[in-house]
């Protein structure tokens, strides 16, 4: 299995900005701990990280026939890019939507998820561990899917 996560604006300053909200861990760090945990489950990983919409949608659409499923934090664009979330719907690939705060006890413009509705869920408010559970689904979801074709093969 190969899977994207792909970062949005201010990420790369994790570990230094508002470490009340998004922890002490550097971006840095937080991209290593996570490419060893999917190496450990078979995954192969790669992250990206932009501040820039077009550079974010521009990975989206690469991420088409080599990726099998991508982890996404959209940052800021969560709350108003609709050619975001146009990039999600278009590429075919199932998006788990991250937040590393818990976007619904913020700031009430943060509420809004206009990206939310094209992924196939969200996790909010679990700090950096979001990134893992979202890992962790995908593995379960490609084991369950294992199993329905193998048992329907029987």
């Amino acid at each position: 299995m190969k899977l994207l996560i792909v970062n949005g604006p201010n990420l790369n300053l994790l570990g230094n900005r508002e470490p009340d909200f998004y922890g002490r861990n550097t971006y840095k760090d937080l991209v290593a701990e996570l490419t060893t945990y999917a190496s450990k489950q078979g995954i192969e990983l790669d992250c990206f990280q932009s501040n820039h919409e077009g550079e974010l949608i521009d990975c989206l659409h690469n991420a088409i026939g080599i990726y099998d499923g991508v982890i996404m934090n959209p940052g800021a664009y969560t709350h108003y890019s609709y050619a975001l979330r146009d990039a999600v719907q278009g590429i075919s690939l199932p998006v788990l939507e991250v937040h590393i705060s818990n976007i619904h006890k913020r700031e009430s413009f943060r509420h809004i998820s206009v990206t939310a509705a094209a992924c196939i869920g969200q996790i909010s408010g679990l700090g950096t561990q979001g990134y893992f559970l979202a890992l962790d689904y995908f593995v379960r979801s490609s084991n369950d899917k294992t199993n329905l074709e193998e048992e329907s093969s029987h």
